[in-house]
């Protein structure tokens, strides 16, 4: 029982089917939960999603081209570093083609290399030119266009956040939400977690700043565990200005594609020796080399050398921007860069349809850990993974919800959970559970959540610094139990991978009992 304060003055609303995010997999399964003919509220903390800012593109295997679903299963699961379920991988990359088709009836449009076929590039850990992408770097800008016209006819309640999920005779039963028009409930046999990341553990990300791993806290509230969750990808090129803090632009792999290269302030390659497919290695193995060399050198950045790269800036409109915005002109000046958070490989245990183990409970997107991505995600696989897995969810959701009825939940309370403030967290999280770990570091990290004092989660700020602490106990958790350097977690005091330890992780709440009201 979670303890709690109050319990009046609570609003309500009934609904079939209730999606907690508005990124690609949110919006994408909450259309066709009501194209199966459910009601749908759609929860919305906030329009900036990391949707809208992804630049690379999508990874999608197209008929009539040298690709083959086979090779991208390949150079996904051999990214994935061991962890991946290449059953899972084989069905979500199969369906991919068709659901970019779905995404492309509801308006989308992708940059074409001639009329009716369209541009294909290449990102690190790919074999083949697979990428599609849109506006040049500007394909989740596209995406989310698409989708948020598509989803005009949906009920989307702006500014609610979701504190808790209801349960009762062990199903789903609605979710407890805080609004600007006070606390209330949805009651719905069917929710959908589609919150994206946790970005905002750290003090410099490229997520956007509702990515404070909301759907991995709820989750775990409700008992269910996670997986992988250790499995933080550091984008290796962001953005680099002195000031660097909170949201940072992202300089899209693609340009290494296009024959950008990395750079010390020598101008030595960053990763010459370290991997042969050399700066298009999988992003874990080119953030650990920025980062070894940044320790080395002391620098406070590498550089992408992207004067060779032709039409820079009609190719690359959003790196372009961004840079000139930090008074960098990429056409005549290498761009500083450095690893950040980027991307949660792991999350809330999902089949491939989006089912957790709670009845009524999805989860698809990045807050879901299907067995896609393993240790490590493939650029350009989170789109992909998005669209057809929250397809999937809406659509498993909506027949949940037929077969459940309607569904009764008493009045809840306001909960109360432990929360550090989200400045002291991102410190911790940042110095001790960044690029490179070691034991040490996490158990202080650790030492300082267990800490962490109770609140009762009565505003957006209260229930993002209680996610983002729960969530920093189980990631901190899962570092610190696996004693081995493997896909994006790397352990300074365990360099080595361990085939022995060539297993997923599970998580479950790390028992940080608030002391009450």
């Amino acid at each position: 029982m979670t303890p709690a304060c109050g319990g009046a003055g609570f609003w309500r609303r009934r609904a079939d089917v209730v999606v907690i995010g508005t990124g690609v997999a949110g919006l994408t399964a909450a259309l066709a939960a009501q194209r199966a003919g459910r009601r749908v509220v759609v929860l919305s903390k906030s329009e900036h999603t990391a949707t809208r800012y992804a630049q690379g593109g999508i990874a999608v295997v197209l008929p009539g081209t040298d690709d083959s679903v086979e090779a991208h299963v390949t150079d996904t699961v051999t990214a994935g570093a061991g962890l991946t379920d290449p059953a899972a991988v084989r069905s979500i990359v199969a369906d991919g083609h068709r659901a970019v088709r779905e995404l492309v009836g509801a308006g989308a449009v992708f940059d074409e290399a001639t009329p009716g076929r369209w541009a294909l590039t290449r990102e690190g850990g790919h074999s083949r030119r697979r990428i599609i992408h849109a506006g040049g770097d500007a394909t989740g800008a596209e995406v989310q266009r698409a989708l948020d016209d598509a989803a005009t006819t949906l009920d989307i309640r702006a500014d609610h956040v979701a504190a808790e999920i209801l349960v009762h005779d062990g199903a789903v039963a609605g979710v407890l939400v805080a609004g600007d028009d006070g606390p209330g409930v949805v009651h719905a046999p069917s929710v959908i977690l589609a919150t994206g990341g946790l970005g905002h553990l750290y003090r410099s990300t490229t997520n956007p700043d509702g990515s404070t791993g909301d759907g991995v806290a709820l989750a775990l509230w409700a008992g269910l565990p996670v997986s992988d969750i250790e499995f933080v990808q550091f984008h290796p090129t962001m953005l680099y200005t002195p000031d660097s803090g909170g949201r940072r632009p992202l300089i899209t792999e693609a340009l290494r594609g296009e024959g950008a290269v990395l750079v010390d302030r020598h101008g030595f390659s960053v990763t010459g020796g370290v991997h042969p497919m050399g700066d298009l290695a999988p992003r874990d193995v080119v953030a650990a080399a920025i980062e070894e060399r940044l320790r080395a050198s002391g620098d406070p950045c590498v550089y992408l050398d992207a004067r060779g790269v032709p039409n820079l800036a009609i190719r690359f409109p959003t790196v372009t921007a961004a840079c000139l915005d930090a008074g960098i002109d990429p056409a005549h000046q290498p761009i500083p860069v450095v690893p950040g958070a980027h991307y949660s490989c792991g999350g809330v245990v999902t089949d491939v349809d989006g089912r957790t183990a709670l009845p009524g409970l999805f989860a698809a997107g990045e807050v879901a850990r299907t067995g896609m991505h393993g240790a490590n995600r493939l650029a350009s696989n989170s789109l992909l993974e998005g669209l057809v897995v929250g397809g999937r969810a809406g659509r498993a959701a909506a027949r949940h919800a037929a077969a459940a009825g309607s569904v009764r939940v008493q009045t809840p309370t306001v909960p109360v959970r432990a929360a550090l403030r989200r400045a002291q967290l991102q410190s911790l999280m940042s110095a001790h559970v960044s690029v490179m770990r070691t034991g040490a570091g996490l158990r202080e990290v650790l030492d300082e959540l267990h800490r962490a004092p109770a609140r009762p989660l009565r505003t957006r700020v209260d229930i993002e610094d209680a996610a983002l602490t729960a969530v920093a106990s189980v990631v901190t958790a899962a570092a610190l139990a696996r004693t081995e350097t493997r896909g994006c977690h790397h352990r300074a005091d365990f360099p080595d991978t361990d085939p022995a330890q060539a297993l997923s992780s599970e998580r479950a709440a790390a028992g940080l009992t608030p002391a009450g009201c």
